[in-house]
This record gives C-alpha cells, structure tokens and sequence, in this order.
C-alpha cells in the first residue's frame, strides 16, 4: 500500500520529505507539493502519513484488507494521539481502525549533534551511543564479553 499525496492539501511542509526512511517522499520544484517519487519502494511505514499536519497523505489498499472498488481514508488527530484509518468495501460497509501515534512535540528529541560525543571507551562498547539512557533499562543493555565471543553464544 504505496502512499499518496493530495495535491490539494499538501502545504509543501517538508515534515513527510524528513520523516521517509527510503528518502522517496520529495518536494516536487515546480508545484512546491510533496510528492512519493518511487511508490514501488514505499516500506509501507506510514510515518509520512502520520507526520502530515494537512492529512494529505494517503495509503493505497492492498487487496488483503481492502479489496476492488474500495477507498481508505487516513485522518491524523494529534490531539488524540491517534491515527485512524477508514476502509469503505464496494458494498458500501466501512470498517474502522484507530492506533496511537507519538504524541511528543516534534523536534523534541536531541539530535545527534547536539548530544555530546562518545567517548573513547564508549567507542569500542558494543551498545550504541546514548543508547542505554534511550532504552532506560536498569543496570546498562546486556552485552558479550571478548571471551564470549570465542567460546560462541552462551
């Protein structure tokens, strides 16, 4: 289920050009709208969906949950937290699906440069910088020592 745009609604934001994980959603030069260049490549995330403040985005239905003759609508509601999706069959039933979505503001997680560097030990550690304070678990994230790499997985 590729993602589209309606032309229409797209305010040329950006917030889906940043988001894409596959870097297929650009902003077209001519139109100033955000466009998905290479729907074939979609990973099918739905972050841009769910990043778009004008709700310009859309999902194409895959014949799995939505088959010939169908339409899905997708509504972002960050005053819920949600994001819901409308699945309108041919024979005119709809179905109806709600998830969260994040709810922190955007641009409230650090980014890379304006955490402070790894140090040296933190370079030859098998866990990924500022990881253990991302994942909060007590005691540091579980790693193998050199000699267990030798002997292989306990």
């Amino acid at each position: 289920m590729p993602t589209f745009v309606y032309m229409e609604r797209c305010d040329g934001c950006g917030h889906c050009v940043d988001i894409c994980p596959s870097d297929i959603m650009h902003i077209d030069k001519t139109y100033r709208r955000a466009i998905n260049i290479e729907p074939n490549m979609c990973w099918e995330c739905y972050s841009c969906v769910k990043a778009c403040p004008q709700n310009a985005i859309d999902a194409r239905g895959a014949a799995d949950f939505a088959p010939l003759g169908h339409s899905v609508r997708t509504l972002r509601e960050p005053e819920k937290g949600t994001i819901s999706w409308k699945v309108k069959f041919r024979n005119g039933h709809e179905k109806n699906f709600v998830s969260p979505i994040r709810t922190t503001d955007w641009g409230s997680i650090p980014a890379p440069t304006e955490l402070p560097p790894p140090s040296d030990e933190e370079f030859e550690s098998q866990v990924l910088a500022h990881e253990p304070d991302a994942l909060n678990i007590v005691g540091g994230v579980p790693t193998l020592t050199s000699d267990q790499f030798r002997k292989g997985v306990i």
